[in-house]
């Protein structure tokens, strides 16, 4: 039996994020092990967990709230990218892109999934973020 998440393009988008995610935490320095690694990874693998939690059949409102933090932790991966590109902690800038577009593709993919349920339902909600590509 599959579980409704499963199911979801975004859920697996989110797998194919995580995976990009472990792979540069790997590539993080010994001495960035319990700040920048965990907390990239930590984040991460929230964003996969919201998703799956909030397809639970609950309301729409319900699966919106838990979209919104799933776009919260994928922010949180992005700006500690931000950070691992200003100290230099990987050269590799085309794996970098790699992993920034990534990101781009799944927080549309959240904006437009919370969208979809907000068209169905009343909710309060953030404005839609617009995501560029000019970061390198």
């Amino acid at each position: 039996m599959a579980y409704k998440f499963e199911q979801l393009d975004v859920w697996q988008i989110s797998l194919d994020y995580l995976d990009l995610i472990y792979e540069l935490a790997d590539k993080l320095p010994e001495h960035e092990k319990f700040n920048l690694k965990s907390q990239i990874t930590r984040a991460s693998t929230s964003i996969s967990l919201n998703i799956a939690e909030g397809s639970t059949g609950q309301s729409d409102a319900e699966q919106n709230r838990f979209l919104g933090m799933a776009i919260r932790s994928l922010i949180e991966t992005v700006a500690c990218q931000r950070i691992i590109i200003r100290r230099n902690y990987v050269s590799d800038k085309s794996f970098m892109e790699k992993i920034d577009l990534k990101s781009q593709d799944l927080a549309k993919r959240l904006f437009a999934f919370r969208k979809s349920l907000k068209s169905s339902s009343k909710s309060i909600g953030e404005e839609t973020a617009i995501y560029g590509t000019d970061l390198f």
